[in-house]
This record gives structure tokens, sequence and C-alpha cells, in this order.
């Protein structure tokens, strides 16, 4: 798995993925871009997170998700992240 910043997940969610970062408590949490089509009631784009319990909900990073190292692709491994924090 690859760890990546925000700038790097801004890519992958431009491109259509999902990105979910190991610092986060619960599991299955991730976060995707909702771009605009005919169905949607917003004019802009916007990010939204899948929660723990499954909700779907409007996203605004913090501080410390915006500086964050420890960002992926939604539904890798975990085990592959701790690969980041050993330096491999």
């Amino acid at each position: 798995m690859i760890i990546f910043d925000f700038g790097e997940a801004l890519k992958v969610l431009r491109q259509g993925g999902r990105v979910e970062r190991k610092g986060w408590n619960g599991r299955g949490m991730y976060v995707e871009l909702q771009r605009v089509d005919e169905h949607s009631k917003m004019t802009r784009p916007y990010l939204y997170m899948k929660t723990v319990t499954g909700d779907l909900v409007p996203w605004l990073a913090s501080q410390t998700d915006l500086l964050a190292n420890d960002w992926h692709v939604a539904g890798q491994a975990p085990a592959a992240v701790r690969d980041f924090e050993s330096g491999a």
C-alpha cells in the first residue's frame, strides 16, 4: 500500500477514488468526492465521508487531516500501512 499526504489524496479523489487515514479510529470510514450530476441538489462538488455507522455526511478536513501523512486508498490492507511507520 502506498501512503501519501493530503495533496496526493486529493488527486485520488479527483480520479474517482476513495481515501482514508490510518489515524482514524473507525473501520470502514472513507472520504469520497461527490460531483454534480442531474440528480444533485448541490450545485458544486463536495467531499463526503462514510462514517463508522454507514452514514454518508458532508466532510470538512481538519488541520490534522490536512497535515497528515497517513492517507491511503480506501479498502487496502491496513497491515501495509505499518510499512510507512518503519520507513519501508
